[in-house]
């Protein structure tokens, strides 16, 4: 056989750039910083096994893709399928996806589309069964017929524009009754109020874990650093409902031993930030982590890679089916955030509370080169936490790392500004 013309031999894939991109990010995640708490080995083992191993992650049934955080995941668990956030924070994904999209478009949407085209997409959860594209950004609307035409089954999930009027509430909560009947037809399985009372339950103990992990996060001195929380919320997009949340329920328990302890996961002056824009989604936690080895803290988040995904609880007045679907579909719009709306006062309005209520020194506005909607809104948020007297660090960036040296410069300057206030404010 002629040597010219035998295959390369493809290489294992903890030794492909994509493991070692992931790698590397998770290595200075756990070993850049001292006293990691012990219960957080349950996550970065499970990131070392889907992302730097490539190890497949345990799914059956039906296996639902969702690419933003306004697929209601409870009807998918009441009809027996599993939801998997298709967000991608990878570069090697980035790249590949910039053959479908315009050079200046978002790296997530770059990066989601990378992994869907890919034919062993990591975190390898198996062929998805559908994908649920609510239509948010420009980008997005247009990214589920790329996704169809890659040969996957997508569903658009209209979202109206607006979520202040009664016409808007009444169009989500019909889009979101016609998503309950695509799943029945793709389940085979009928929506019952005994299912959707189970699935509400399953999540809303995961969203009791997370808000008690995020009130121990408004402790001061802190007790844990943003970089772990953002990779547990970032958890969530893959991992089994169940083991994330005895995970974070185990951490949580570390964290009050913390407290009762004393313990300070950072310097008892360090400046503390809100993080807001763009998702910091795993690989891509540079931001995060800069801050942090800065020598600030992330206390709090207003991203739907973490808080606006799973702060906000269904509230259900009347426990019959049809009343507990509105409920959830007003819970998918009412209370979120996301800068895709027209009006963004409510977004202002959380920043200000959560700038107040976790006594924050300084916000990083984090927008992806292309995110249009994040770049538009960084103008009136800056303005009115001037207003407040917080100040705001504005930062466009992408997946690359080039940028890393440049970040850093601007980071621990913010960063040591916020110390010389606290310094004059003494």
């Amino acid at each position: 056989m002629n040597s010219q013309n035998a295959k390369p031999v493809a290489l294992p894939y903890n030794r492909t750039r994509q493991a070692r991109e992931a790698e590397t990010m998770l290595d200075r995640i756990v070993d850049d910083f001292d006293d990691n708490p012990a219960a957080m080995a349950y996550f970065y083992d499970l990131f070392r096994r889907a992302w730097c191993q490539g190890e497949p992650m345990e799914r059956t049934g039906v296996r639902v893709g969702t690419t933003c955080i306004h697929a209601p995941e409870e009807l998918i668990y009441a009809m027996g399928a599993t939801p998997v956030r298709l967000c991608n924070g990878s570069y090697h994904y980035d790249q590949i996806g910039a053959d479908f999209m315009p050079a200046k478009s978002c790296s997530l949407v770059k990066a989601t589309l990378g992994m869907l085209s890919s034919e062993n997409a990591i975190p390898r959860i198996g062929k998805l069964d559908l994908i649920v594209n609510p239509t948010t950004c420009d980008q997005k609307k247009k990214a589920g017929a790329m996704m169809a035409a890659m040969g996957h089954a997508v569903y658009d999930l209209e979202l109206p524009p607006s979520k202040e009027s009664e016409q808007s509430r009444v169009y989500w909560q019909r889009s979101v009754r016609e998503f309950a009947l695509r799943l029945r037809s793709l389940t085979g399985n009928k929506l019952t109020k005994k299912n959707l009372t189970a699935a509400m339950a399953r999540t809303g103990r995961a969203q009791a874990a997370f808000r008690t992990l995020h009130n121990f996060r408004r402790k001061a001195p802190s007790l844990v650093l943003g970089k772990d929380a953002f990779l547990v919320t970032n958890a969530y997009f893959f991992d089994d409902i169940d083991r994330w949340t005895e995970a974070v329920e185990k951490l949580n328990a570390e964290l009050a031993r913390r407290e009762k302890d004393g313990f300070c996961a950072a310097q008892k002056k360090a400046p503390r930030i809100l993080f807001t824009g763009s998702p910091p989604i795993f690989p891509n936690l540079k931001l995060p982590l800069l801050i942090e080895q800065a020598g600030g803290v992330v206390v709090a988040d207003e991203t739907c890679s973490a808080n606006r995904m799973l702060y906000d609880m269904t509230s259900v007045d009347e426990w019959l089916l049809n009343d507990m679907v509105d409920s959830l579909a007003d819970k998918y719009l009412k209370p979120c955030t996301c800068p895709i709306f027209t009006n963004n006062e409510d977004r202002i309005r959380r920043l200000l509370e959560l700038a107040r209520s976790f006594a924050v020194d300084g916000v990083v506005y984090q927008s992806f080169a292309g995110c249009q909607v994040y770049e538009m809104e960084q103008r009136s948020v800056a303005e009115a936490l001037n207003k407040a007297g917080v100040a705001m660090l504005y930062v466009e960036t992408d997946y690359s790392l080039d940028d890393m040296g440049q970040l850093s410069t601007r980071i621990e300057a913010f960063i040591e500004s916020m110390k010389t206030r606290r310094r004059k404010a003494a």
